[in-house]
């Protein structure tokens, strides 16, 4: 057989596995979450709010649509404010869900192992009673979420027998704050890199607002997730991050960034700390301060990165077709790792 036939064979068994993975995790995901696939957009028009602004620097792909009168459209970046209006259109009751593929494109993207322009999540977001915007219901879904990401770990182990199963049966939580002073000279990255190594699996939470060293653990946007309200652990934030350890890259492996979602006070005080308060006008906010859009969770969990997880792969180029420099290409064939 010739090398290149060779190859195509991997790839094309790559393949059927990838596909193996998402529908096992999907299905568990819909069950363990009572959710309800949706159709969902690839573009939202510019100027309605509805589009992510991620960390606040990322720059949307977009173009104008003539039939619209060059009205301009952008590319989405996530849907989690999408989600929670489509949540309010469908009509979908406290305790249900949906579930969407979310296709998305992000240009400055920097290339990595774990990263490029194309980013491929199932978004979910769920209808809750306010009373359950709390730490205690975050986590009592990312334990649900993690059940199905080990039962599927193990699933796929069982059926490719040289994918080991490495998840732990359970998974650590842990403040951003606590997280700092169990690890006060590490770097934010370090310190994921340290946790995740300890425990395995490890849910991070209050990603967001600045810590006691000035500093925010990570980047979020303003008026989606809740990271400023204080929850019963003593810290604020009602959002977090799903880390793994991974085995083959040797560092922590982000699968999910989740929580709940701001309200009314929550949207107002972190737009004045981002001094963005003139986002008010925008037709998302202005819903949501209208008390127009139900209470939420809600997350994204990256395909392509769950896929790499399970199939043991070193390079997200291995799980999805993205846009990469010939050099780049060659040098990791020199590895014997063959991107789609």
């Amino acid at each position: 057989m010739s090398a290149n036939i060779f190859m195509g064979r991997n790839l094309l068994k790559t393949e059927q596995a990838i596909t193996f993975v998402k529908g096992i995790f999907s299905q568990k995901l819909i069950r363990v979450l009572n959710l309800i696939p949706v159709s969902s957009p690839l573009v939202v028009l510019d100027g309605t709010g509805i589009n992510e602004d991620l960390n606040g620097i990322e720059r949307p792909v977009g173009f104008p649509i003539k039939s619209l009168n060059e009205q301009r459209a952008v590319v989405v970046h996530s849907l989690a404010k999408w989600k929670r209006v489509r949540l309010k259109e469908l009509e979908i009751q406290p305790g249900e869900g949906i579930l969407t593929d979310m296709r998305a494109l992000r240009p400055d993207e920097d290339y990595s192992p774990i990263h490029s322009i194309y980013v491929d999540q199932w978004d979910w977001e769920k209808h809750i009673d306010s009373q359950n915007r709390t730490l205690t219901y975050l986590k009592d879904t990312v334990l649900k979420i993690y059940q199905a990401l080990y039962e599927t770990e193990r699933e796929v182990a069982q059926r490719y027998t040289e994918k080991q199963a490495v998840l732990p049966k359970d998974i650590h939580f842990i403040a951003s704050e606590e997280l700092l002073a169990k690890y006060p000279n590490l770097t934010p990255k370090e310190r994921e890199n340290a946790i995740a190594k300890e425990y395995g699996a490890v849910f991070i939470y209050g990603i967001g607002g600045e810590l006691s060293n000035g500093f925010p653990h990570d980047g979020r946007a303003a008026d989606y997730d809740d990271w400023s309200t204080d929850n019963e652990n003593g810290h604020k934030g009602l959002n977090g991050d799903i880390l793994v350890w991974n085995p083959i890259l040797h560092t922590a492996f982000e699968l999910s960034s989740m929580g709940i979602r701001v309200d009314k006070k929550a949207l107002l005080h972190q737009l004045e700390l981002r001094s963005s308060v003139e986002r008010v006008k925008l037709p998302f906010h202005t819903m949501l301060l209208n008390d127009q859009l139900p209470p939420s969770i809600g997350g994204g969990i990256g395909q392509s990165r769950v896929c790499m997880f399970m199939l043991k792969k070193a390079h997200i180029g291995e799980v999805q077709v993205s846009i990469w420099d010939n050099e780049r290409r060659d040098i990791l064939a020199s590895q014997n790792i063959n991107l789609l």
